[in-house]
C-alpha cells in the first residue's frame, strides 16, 4: 500500500515517531489480512457450491447406467466426504472462517443430495415438505458445531419455503409451529453474531433474511378469518420499524437497517392497499362470530405479535415527550380501532387515507428538521403514492385528480429547492 511506503519518509521528517509508525503498519497489515480472509471465504464458498453442482451433473448424466449398489455408494460418498472435511476443519482449521463455512456448506448440500438419492433409489415414499424438514433438521447442528452463518442463512431460506409449502400451498394450513420452533433454534446463532461480529456481512444478511422470512411466513397462519391477518401484519411491521429505531440499527447505514426499511415500507404499502374501499365494503358484508374468532389462530397471532411493538414503543418513549412520536409507530394501536369502525361504517376509508397523509407529512417534517433529503423525499413519495391510488378512485373527478398530481409535483420541486438552498447557505456561513 502507498501509505506504508510513505511511513519512513514521515519518520525521517519527525512528523511521527517510530512507535506510531509501527502501530500504523500493524493496523494496515491487519486490514489487509482481514480483506484477504474475506476474499478467501467467498472463493471457498463458491468453490464448494460449484464442486457439489458439478458432481451432481456428472452423476446425473450416467445415473441410469449404474447398478443399485453403485448408486447407493455414490449417494453416500458426498455425505461421508463432507463429514470428513468438517471433522478435519474442527481439528486442524477451527479458527479459519473460510474453512468452516466452505466445509459446512458442502456438507449441507451433501445431506440434501444423499436424502433425495437414497429415497429415489429405494422408492421411499414422502413429499417435498417432509424432505425439506428432514434435511434442515439434520443440518441444524452444523450451524453451531461449525459456527457456520452460511448454513444458517440457507436454513432460514429452507424453513421459509417449508412454511409456504405447508401453509399456502396446502389446505388446511399445517405445522406453522414447526417453522416457529426452527426459527427459535437459529436465533442463538443470530444473537452470537450480534455479540461477536455485529458489523460483519453475515450479520447484515441475517438482518435482512430473518424479517423477510417472518413476513413471508406469517400469512400461512390464516385459515377462515384472513382479514384479521392485516392487524397481525401491521403489528409485526410496527415491531420491525420500532426495532429498527433502536440504537444498534439506527446508527448503521440506512441500507443495513433492514428492520427499519421493511417495517416502514411494509406499513405504508399495507395502508395504501387498505385505502381502497373494496376491503371495507367486504368487511361490512361479513358478520363475525366472535366466540369462534377469539379462539382462531389469526386472533391469537394478533394478540401475541402486538406484544412486540408494545414493549418496544414503551422503551422508546420512556422519559420522552409523546408529541415527538412518529405516527407510523402507532399503527398497531390505531388500525385495530379502524378495523372495528370499518365493520359498521365506510368512514374508516377516509380515516385510513387521512392517516397515510399524516405519516407522509410527518416524514417530510422530519426530513426538513434533520436536513436529510432522503427522508424528505420519502415523505413526498408517500404523499405521491396516496394521490396515485386516489387517481384510480372512480368517485373522484379527473379535475381533482389532476389538481392533486400538480400539487404533489410542485411540492417535490419546492421542498427539494428549499432544502438544497438551505444547505448551500449553511456552507457559505
Amino acid at each position: 500500500m502507498s501509505i506504508l511506503n510513505d511511513i519512513e519518509e514521515l519518520v525521517d521528517s519527525s512528523l511521527i515517531t517510530e512507535g506510531q509508525a509501527r502501530k500504523i503498519r500493524d493496523h494496515y497489515r491487519d486490514k489487509e489480512d482481514l480483506s484477504r480472509s474475506k476474499l478467501f471465504t467467498v472463493f471457498g464458498l463458491l468453490g464448494a457450491i460449484l464442486v457439489g453442482l458439478g458432481l451432481i451433473l456428472i452423476l446425473a448424466h450416467n445415473w441410469d447406467g449404474f447398478s443399485r449398489t453403485v448408486k447407493t455408494i455414490l449417494a453416500i460418498v458426498p455425505l461421508v466426504t463432507g463429514q470428513i472435511i468438517c471433522a478435519y476443519t474442527l481439528v486442524k482449521k477451527q479458527d479459519r472462517v473460510s474453512w468452516r463455512e466452505s466445509s459446512a456448506t458442502f456438507l449441507f448440500f451433501a445431506v440434501g443430495s444423499s436424502i433425495s438419492l437414497v429415497s429415489q433409489i429405494y422408492n421411499i415414499p414422502g413429499n417435498l415438505s417432509s424432505f425439506i424438514l428432514t434435511w434442515l433438521l439434520l443440518c441444524l447442528p452444523s450451524i453451531y458445531l461449525m459456527k457456520s452463518s452460511i448454513v444458517s442463512l440457507f436454513s432460514l431460506i429452507g424453513i421459509t419455503y417449508y412454511a409456504c409449502e405447508t401453509g399456502y400451498w396446502t389446505f388446511p394450513p399445517t405445522n406453522f409451529y414447526v417453522y416457529g420452533l426452527f426459527l427459535l433454534a437459529i436465533l442463538p446463532h443470530y444473537y452470537q453474531l450480534y455479540k461477536v461480529k455485529s458489523q460483519s456481512n453475515f450479520m447484515i444478511f441475517h438482518n435482512w433474511i430473518i424479517p423477510l422470512s417472518i413476513t413471508i411466513s406469517l400469512g400461512s397462519l390464516s385459515l377462515f378469518h384472513s382479514k384479521f391477518m392485516f392487524i397481525a401484519y401491521l403489528s409485526l411491521l410496527a415491531g420491525f420499524y420500532l426495532l429498527g429505531n433502536r440504537t444498534f440499527f439506527s446508527q448503521q447505514k440506512l441500507r443495513n437497517n433492514a428492520y427499519g426499511i421493511i417495517g416502514s415500507l411494509g406499513i405504508v404499502i399495507v395502508l395504501l392497499i387498505l385505502s381502497f374501499d373494496w376491503f371495507w365494503i367486504d368487511l361490512m358484508r361479513h358478520s363475525y362470530d366472535y366466540k369462534r374468532v377469539i379462539v382462531s389462530p389469526e386472533f391469537r397471532a394478533c394478540l401475541l405479535i402486538s406484544l412486540l411493538p408494545s414493549l418496544l414503543l414503551y422503551f422508546q418513549q420512556k422519559g420522552k415527550k409523546f408529541s415527538n412520536i412518529n405516527p407510523i409507530s402507532l399503527v398497531f394501536i390505531l388500525f385495530p380501532i379502524l378495523f372495528v369502525i370499518g365493520q359498521f361504517s365506510l368512514v374508516a376509508v377516509l380515516l385510513i387515507n387521512l392517516y397515510i397523509f399524516v405519516i407522509g407529512t410527518f416524514t417530510i417534517r422530519e426530513g426538513a428538521k434533520k436536513n436529510h433529503l432522503g427522508i424528505l423525499n420519502y415523505g413526498l413519495i408517500i404523499i405521491m403514492a396516496l394521490v396515485t391510488c386516489r387517481f384510480f378512485d372512480e368517485n373522484i373527478s379527473f379535475v381533482i385528480r389532476g389538481i392533486l398530481f400538480v400539487s404533489v409535483g410542485i411540492g417535490f420541486f419546492v421542498a427539494n429547492y428549499v432544502m438544497l438552498k438551505k444547505r448551500k447557505n449553511e456552507k457559505n456561513i
